[in-house]
């Protein structure tokens, strides 16, 4: 179960108990004048027009599996081009008004299908990526390099990227990462809620300090395939095993400043600042218990946490990844693909100039992706890394699985 953020009060880190109640009369009374048209929203939205706004991380996928067991088709339950806000943080109407122009969508499966079918679910849920673009071709394009959000963008679709949102996901197997990147991931996320054989999650206790022999392959066979190594979710001692390796600049896909809210999903300090070494960035997420220890967030939380980071290690290391629909609670301001604006807005009345704008509503990480795409043109005499864990070393394990 992942933690509430907490506040450190006379140097002792104490869980904030705020009564909704009172923590709604106090948002009503300080949040911004959301939708409002004013000089700062026109901006912001003059800006989305010709900067493609590339977000980190969107659960729609898995929305599609866990209400329509994946029927893009089949099942007129979930129709984009209509409103689908009875369900969905995201719909088509919402994403023109949102002027959302590139997009990572998540291909996330549960921790409990660990040592089972990861694999098998994962193809699911990226076939329905590719049916979603097959489906609304007009508003969805394919991307996997860079200029594909540009092109995309240029011609008014949404650049369509693939992130797997866990580790656990490749089962331990380097050929199936390798496949996933040719059927068209471009980030994977070491680990979910979940440690995996070979790294550590942020959530549960820690087995291996960190990443092990066959992490750090891992991790090498990313950067020789020009995958991102993506480490939101994963411990701190994580963290810092990749930066240590990790030969192209990482990305945190949706994740906030742990000195401003106090769970560990969040980035550290002592991390934050080795980011600019690396290139790598942090996409800064809507999720309420990752940005305040009260009980309600609005963009105003979300601003504060892009100010930090651009303040502690500048604005070339910020993007946006709000994990719309892959969550139950919402900021205040935020809380579906049309509302991307007002944090736009709300860093133009922050004084935010017109090029730091640019660079977290999309450079930044499409900076991320070159960078990638040009290492890996480096890498390309490397031979794949073709070392195994055999599955058969757990009670679970020989249960789920045939030998080798």
């Amino acid at each position: 179960m992942e933690r509430a953020c907490t506040v450190r009060r006379g140097g002792t880190a104490t869980v904030v108990a705020v009564v909704l109640v009172v923590s709604l009369i106090a948002v009503s009374s300080s949040v911004l004048p959301y939708r409002q048209t004013d000089e700062f929203m026109a901006r912001a939205l003059a800006i989305m027009s010709t900067t493609p706004l590339t977000d980190g991380h969107n659960d729609l996928p898995n929305k599609y599996r866990s209400l329509v067991e994946d029927r893009v088709f089949q099942d007129p339950t979930i129709n984009l081009r209509v409103d689908q806000s009875a369900e969905l943080d995201t719909d088509i109407p919402r994403i023109r008004e949102g002027k959302l122009g590139g997009q990572f969508w998540s291909v996330y499966v549960s921790c409990d299908m660990q040592n089972k079918d990861a694999v098998r679910a994962t193809m699911e849920q990226i076939d329905v990526v590719y049916k979603m673009v097959d489906k609304y071709p007009d508003v969805f394009r394919l991307a996997l390099t860079a200029s594909d959000i540009r092109t995309a963008f240029d011609g008014g679709r949404v650049g369509s990227l693939i992130g797997i949102e866990g580790g656990h996901q490749i089962d331990s197997s380097l050929g199936a990462l390798r496949m996933f990147y040719k059927l068209g991931a471009r980030y994977m996320t070491l680990t979910h809620s979940c440690n995996t054989p070979w790294a550590d999650s942020a959530s549960v206790p820690a087995e291996h300090d960190g990443l092990t022999d066959f992490g750090r392959e891992v991790v090498a066979e990313m950067n020789r395939l020009g995958m991102l190594v993506d480490i939101s979710h994963v411990s701190e001692e994580t963290m810092s095993d990749v930066l240590d390796m990790a030969q192209s600049p990482v990305i945190f896909s949706h994740s906030n400043a742990y000195t401003l809210c106090q769970n560990p999903r969040n980035v550290p300090d002592s991390i934050l600042d080795r980011l600019p070494q690396n290139g790598g960035i942090v996409m800064v997420t809507a999720v309420p218990k990752y940005l305040t220890p009260s009980a309600v967030a609005n963009v105003s939380d979300m601003a504060d946490h892009i100010e930090y980071i651009r303040d502690r290690i500048g604005v070339g290391h910020i993007g946006i990844g709000a994990d719309l629909d892959g969550i139950t609670d919402h900021v205040v301001g935020l809380s579906d693909v049309s509302m991307y604006p007002n944090l736009i807005a709300e860093l133009f009345r922050r004084s935010f100039s017109d090029d730091d704008v640019k660079k977290i509503l999309g450079e930044n990480i499409m900076r991320v992706l070159q960078e990638n795409e040009v290492n890996a043109q480096k890498f390309e005499q490397r031979q794949p890394l073709e070392s195994t864990i055999y599955p058969q070393t757990t009670t679970q394990q020989k249960e789920c699985r045939s030998t080798n």
